[in-house]
């Protein structure tokens, strides 16, 4: 850290990649085996045509493509195709030139969120504001928080309750400094789904505390069952919550269209937050390519490569997860494309199976790369929720997924 950086960036812990490359650091896998890895959730099925020829076409019309300077705010056709999909997909009515803002993706969105709404006067008053996240969680919500001068608070994951958020257990000193709660349904890494009953304490608590929630649902178009997964505005508008107050979802391309590489998402949910956040993002450039507009256009109008997608999945977790479950207490998730998965007990661990010496070994036995779930959780009061499960992306092509399946029972079978 060189002594003119911002001393915030000291605050921020590795991300989870860069623990695994260290882990294993210095292991030579099999050839015998070609490699798999299930540890990054990259989507890898193809992008669909519709999406691309939209995208080719942009850029080749000369009044429309690359040759011009785009708005903070997007388009209207965006914005309206975007409110278009809320409809259809929840039900939901907003009005696109107030309540939607696109995005470059859900990642920029939430983390600039945090920059947003945490109100710097609270430092002065010596008020240290507060953001609470799920725990485990995506470390994005963390570094947000830290670089926007805030404290973490990690709320746990109980595996009890389907890996739902133990709200209840941030005490109320620590809601009465809350600023911004990230939500996340379905979730990273276990795949848990919020049912109305847990959005309703979640609102009641941001009418008493006047804190922003934060819904992050890039995973909502992949499920397994034959309910699709609730969204936040969705739930708030059934509660009658219809002017979405200290609310934002944030959604993406990247896992329903996949197109990571298009870095296209929306926000949308309380006027008055968007409309300081487009604020915000005229200063910070972070306007979407006209070329993109009209690609996300195409790609949010049309169900049909979404539904295949879906059903890509489902074929994937339906091989896969009746197999690890011979050997491992791993089930199906509610939602998303992640395996949440206990390391049998051989594996030594304080309590259970070690979650970092199973990866590594994996690797090296077998050529398979998972994710130690330790390193997708904080260790609060001595203990992380995340020790002793491996996260598993099933977003190979499915002979992979299986292949990588089938070896690692034959790795834990011994």
């Amino acid at each position: 850290m060189t002594p003119d950086a911002n001393p915030l960036l000291q605050r921020l812990q590795p991300y989870p990649f860069e623990r695994l490359r260290a882990l294993t650091a210095g292991i030579t896998p099999p050839t015998a085996y070609r490699p798999i890895n299930l540890g990054i959730g990259e989507p890898r099925h193809p992008t669909p045509a519709v999406l691309k020829d939209a995208l080719h076409a942009a850029i080749d019309d000369p009044d429309g493509g690359l040759s011009a300077y785009p708005a903070t705010a997007g388009t209207p056709a965006l914005r309206q195709a975007c409110a278009d999909w809320l409809q259809r997909r929840y039900g939901v009515a907003v009005d696109p030139a107030t309540q939607v803002l696109p995005t470059l993706g859900s990642r920029e969105a939430l983390f600039a969120l945090a920059q947003v709404v945490i109100d710097p006067r609270a430092f002065a008053r010596g008020d240290e504001p507060v953001v609470v996240c799920p725990n485990p969680f995506y470390q994005i919500y963390e570094g947000a928080a830290l670089l926007a001068g805030a404290v973490p608070w990690y709320a746990p994951s109980d595996p009890a309750r389907n890996f739902a958020v133990d709200w209840d257990s941030v005490p109320e000193a620590v809601w009465a400094r809350t600023r911004l709660v990230y939500a996340c349904s379905p979730g990273n890494p276990t795949g848990a789904v919020m049912p109305l009953a847990e959005w309703e304490r979640l609102f009641a608590l941001s009418d008493r505390y006047g804190f922003v929630i934060a819904s992050d649902e890039c995973y909502s178009e992949i499920y397994f069952r034959d309910e699709p997964p609730l969204g936040a505005l969705q739930a708030a508008a059934a509660l009658g919550r219809r002017d979405f107050a200290r609310l934002i979802m944030l959604t993406s391309l990247s896992k329903r269209s996949n197109a990571p590489g298009l870095r296209s998402g929306f926000i949308a949910g309380d006027a008055a937050l968007i409309r300081a956040f487009t604020l915000y993002r005229t200063y910070h450039g972070s306007a979407m390519s006209l070329a993109v507009q009209r690609a996300s256009i195409a790609a949010w109008a049309d169900e049909a490569h979404v539904v295949a997608n879906r059903e890509r999945y489902r074929a994937k977790f339906a091989q896969v997860t009746p197999l690890l479950a011979e050997v491992m207490d791993v089930r199906l998730p509610d939602a998303g494309f992640y395996l949440w998965a206990r390391v049998p007990p051989r594996f030594g661990g304080r309590e259970g199976g070690d979650d970092t010496d199973f990866a590594r070994e994996l690797l090296a036995q077998y050529n398979v790369t998972v994710l130690p779930g330790s390193y997708l959780a904080r260790t609060v009061d001595g203990v992380n929720p995340g020790a002793g499960r491996v996260r598993m992306a099933l977003v190979a092509a499915e002979d992979e997924c299986l292949e990588a399946a089938q070896r690692i029972v034959r790795f834990i079978r011994g």
